[in-house]
């Protein structure tokens, strides 16, 4: 049973692939049309206007079907592994979106100690974007983000910390399912597939890993994600954060 149940997991991962993988082309195409178009001389106001919003919604369904497609591959079994750390994923990652994160006016804070992990650099990558990006979504104006890693109870970790509107409890096993943005009034989230958590959640799994989540005091949330201890690596030091 479990061996047919697999199979069909596998089956469904492998449709949503493809499926996602042949909406790609349409979409390109449709996107460059409008940009040829939109870019002719004699092009009216109002059909600039009409342009420019297909094209923010053929961009959000470009963001959904990357979505859908990373989700699919984190799903499966890890094809390559390195040994990397978190401290220096997090760095990489808060380089590439400090355009974003200057643009917020969000406060950030750093706290990257070394959290050495076995695993796929590109998922792993992705994982850290994702709760940073999703920080810099659901936050509140002059809010603020912070950045940890290093060893948390005996695990190497990551975690995310951001101020933002309240969040019950009883909601937070909810926003790590595909498609589920919360309740009430989130910063950015019209641009948001609904899909960040719940490839956070799949890529900690496909690394054998736990990710918790909590409402942070004052509003917001706190994301941690722990990852096994590489073997043959002693560190046995434990700093709760």
């Amino acid at each position: 049973m479990l061996e047919r149940l697999d199979r069909a997991f596998d089956g469904q991962r492998r449709f949503v692939a493809n499926a996602s993988h042949e909406l790609r082309t349409p979409l390109a195409i449709n996107r460059t049309l409008l940009e040829v178009a939109l870019s002719a001389p004699d092009v009216s106001p109002d059909l600039k206007t009409v342009g420019q919003t297909l094209l923010e919604t053929n961009a959000r369904h470009e963001r959904l079907i990357d979505g859908l497609l990373f989700l699919a591959k984190s799903d499966r079994e890890l094809e390559s592994k390195a040994r990397v750390d978190l401290s220096e994923v997090a760095g990489t990652v808060l380089s590439q979106l400090s355009g974003s994160i200057d643009e917020s006016g969000l406060s950030l804070r750093q706290d990257l100690r070394p959290a050495p992990v076995v695993g796929d650099p590109v998922l792993l990558e992705r994982l850290v974007a994702n709760l940073v990006e999703n920080a810099l979504k659901y936050n509140v104006d002059e809010g603020e983000i912070t950045v940890r890693s290093g060893m948390y109870e005996g695990m190497p970790a990551v975690q995310v910390e951001n101020s933002g509107k309240v969040i019950p409890a009883y909601e937070i096993e909810g926003l790590f399912e595909p498609f589920r943005r919360g309740s009430g009034d989130r910063v950015g989230s019209g641009r948001s597939a609904g899909l960040g958590l719940s490839i956070v959640r799949s890529v900690v799994r496909a690394h054998a890993g736990v990710v918790t989540a909590w409402p942070r005091a004052g509003g917001g949330l706190v994301v941690t994600v722990c990852l096994p201890v590489p073997s043959g690596n002693g560190t046995e030091n434990t700093e709760r954060r």
